[in-house]
């Protein structure tokens, strides 16, 4: 079992940076691919970026050139750089692991995220 731990949200004003950080229990991260979701209320759950167990990224298109997804595996961390923050920016953001091997999906609790505007 992977348990994940999101930090690094809050409130910041429009055009403000946060870096969230999720921290994976175990050691088997490096057989995860990771991701980072959010959810806006009333709104479904979207995939924001993704870095695979390779390295390989892959943004929203509503993020590209504003956030960076990063990762490092000696520490079992990814990360989620976010700069140019904007309100519709604002949602509850959830860390996603899965593994490679099994398929099975781990989930973080979630990081409020809101920018005031």
């Amino acid at each position: 079992q992977v348990e994940l731990v999101e930090s690094g949200g809050g409130l910041v004003q429009a055009g403000g940076s946060l870096r969230l950080s999720c921290a994976a229990s175990g050691s088997i991260f490096r057989l995860l691919n990771m991701g980072w979701y959010r959810q806006a209320p009333g709104k479904q759950r979207e995939l924001v970026a993704s870095i695979a167990s390779g390295g390989s990224t892959n943004y929203a298109d509503s993020v590209k050139g504003r956030f960076t997804i990063s990762r490092d595996n000696a520490k079992n961390t990814v990360f989620l750089q976010m700069n140019g923050l904007k309100p519709e920016d604002t949602a509850v953001y959830y860390c996603n692991g899965d593994n490679i091997l099994n398929k099975l999906k781990y989930w973080g609790q979630g990081t409020q995220v809101t920018v005031s505007s």
